[in-house]
């Protein structure tokens, strides 16, 4: 299993929101970089991924899993764009603040880190045991 880390707006479309769609989970589109689109082809099903509240919040509030692996983008005609499909798995005990991932020593190497930008990122075996326990949340 891979983890991963999706970054969405909260005001766009955020964790309730992602919560509301039950076991059925939403198509991750329109996401319109390749490197992030790598890394959703590189999904399989059974992935976790976090679920960070960018531009406001920056924080990860909860666990979501890769429920569908890579397929056409329903947002574009264009046949460069991929997505995944994604449900809420569960709600983090307690946010974690990029802040906090920052100030942590342990993290500094983490995408998240280094190239805050990119909305769908690859995540360590160690740095997802490490944000779960910030989090409060099992791993």
């Amino acid at each position: 299993m891979a983890y991963w880390l999706f970054k969405s707006e909260p005001d766009v479309w955020g964790w309730d929101q992602q919560t509301a769609k039950g076991a059925v989970g939403e198509e991750w589109g329109g996401v319109r970089n390749y490197q992030a689109r790598n890394n959703m082809r590189a999904m399989k099903n059974g992935d976790l991924g976090f679920f960070y509240h960018s531009r406001s919040g920056l924080e990860i509030v909860g666990i979501v899993e890769v429920c569908a692996e890579s397929h056409p983008d329903s947002t574009t005609d264009d046949p460069r764009w991929d997505c995944v499909d994604i449900r809420a798995v569960r709600p983090f005990g307690k946010a974690v603040t990029l802040e906090q991932i920052k100030a942590d020593a342990r993290l500094k190497d983490m995408v998240l880190v280094n190239n805050s930008r990119l909305s769908v990122q690859p995540v360590t075996d160690k740095e997802w045991k490490i944000i779960c326990a910030l989090g409060e949340t099992q791993p």
